[in-house]
């Protein structure tokens, strides 16, 4: 028994490159959380001195055309394939995944190259006569929160703050949002699998915080593609957040730590949207509970600014948590653009006014 379990766990663990990653960014995240994949570059380069490569080059994957049966699964081989030519042409093998339907679509590609080598000799066909481009497949490739993770400690090392409140010394309640795509799809590509990922969770602890574990853990947020595209289904969406928050209430945590950039913009926006139906918040008050992405409270720790981490562009105040741990910042800051002028604000901050 003692051995089966044994290899059994080595199925949760999976290689994360050291260094030398070409860097394939989201297609949707620059607008729901816009200075998250700056920041992750800023931390692999300024502070980690990883090398990470982001071409101007690099388009969609195609992952959300394909979920709502848009796109053709031949056209996403044939885009995610010039991804990977993009990679061969600048001589790199390790491939950083900013978006989790990325990672999900890439994986799926990869295996389905694995098992069905036609596909890959057909793929490959398909993009020369396109593009006149030829490719090799990834030695490593790992979504950004593996990176962010197997670095955890030497952010902490460098860390100008911590998840500690620092007025009652207490470490911050956190709860960590794994997206479906990252975990669910190839479990085994996931640090920690679906039922044990730890990918979040050893980042809050590394950082000083404490994780809470809670029933509807590691339920959909409700995204879905097709619960919030198509209009008639976004109350199905509203009522998986729902379910989360609900669940999550009793806990009282301090914030919401996500991976993926669907799972923080819904967990974010829909609880102003609840706020506004059942005129309640699920963090007390007037707020609510503030959503993070693992770059940006990576940056928070390492004393980036706030606002050029974007955090003024979440729904949920985020202002209460940065007093929390300690954050120097210019509130007059919040809302000045990256010209240095005022970019208009909203007519109030949180969730109920």
């Amino acid at each position: 028994m003692e051995i089966k379990s044994k290899i059994k766990w080595s199925e949760y663990n999976k290689e994360i490159a050291e260094d030398h990653f070409f860097f394939l960014r989201s297609c949707i995240r620059q607008n729901f959380n816009p200075g998250a994949e700056k920041a992750f570059i800023s931390i692999l380069k300024n502070n980690l001195k990883k090398d990470i490569f982001d071409d101007a080059r690099h388009t969609t994957c195609t992952g959300i055309g394909y979920h709502t049966d848009i796109v053709p699964f031949e056209t996403m081989q044939t885009m995610i394939a010039r991804q990977f030519s993009l990679m061969t042409e600048k001589g790199y093998k390790n491939c950083a995944v900013s978006c989790i339907t990325s990672f999900g679509s890439y994986n799926e590609i990869l295996s389905t190259w694995k098992e069905f080598p036609e596909e890959l000799a057909k793929t490959r066909d398909y993009l020369k006569k396109a593009t006149g481009r030829e490719f090799e497949i990834p030695e490593n490739l790992s979504h950004g929160c593996d990176i962010i993770y197997k670095f955890r400690k030497e952010i902490a090392a460098q860390s100008n703050y911590k998840l500690i409140n620092i007025e009652t010394g207490e470490p911050l309640k956190i709860v960590d949002h794994i997206g479906c795509h990252y975990s669910k799809i190839f479990p085994e590509k996931g640090v920690g699998g679906f039922e044990y990922s730890k990918v979040l969770t050893e980042m809050i602890q590394a950082w000083g915080g404490q994780p809470v574990d809670y029933p509807e853990r590691r339920h959909c947020c409700g995204f879905g593609f097709r619960q919030y595209l198509v209009k008639s289904n976004r109350s199905y969406s509203i009522s998986n957040s729902r379910k989360k928050f609900e669940s999550m209430e009793p806990f009282k945590p301090d914030a919401i730590i996500t991976n993926c950039p669907g799972c923080n913009m819904f967990l974010d926006r829909w609880q102003y949207t609840l706020a506004q139906i059942e005129g309640k918040t699920y963090g007390g008050g007037t707020n609510g509970i503030p959503v993070f992405s693992y770059e940006e409270l990576a940056g928070l720790i390492l004393g980036y600014d706030p606002w050029k981490l974007g955090l003024q562009m979440h729904q949920v105040d985020v202002e209460p948590f940065l007093k929390k741990i300690g954050v120097r910042y210019d509130p007059e800051l919040k809302f000045v653009g990256i010209n240095g002028k005022y970019i208009n604000e909203p007519l109030f901050t949180g969730c109920l006014k």
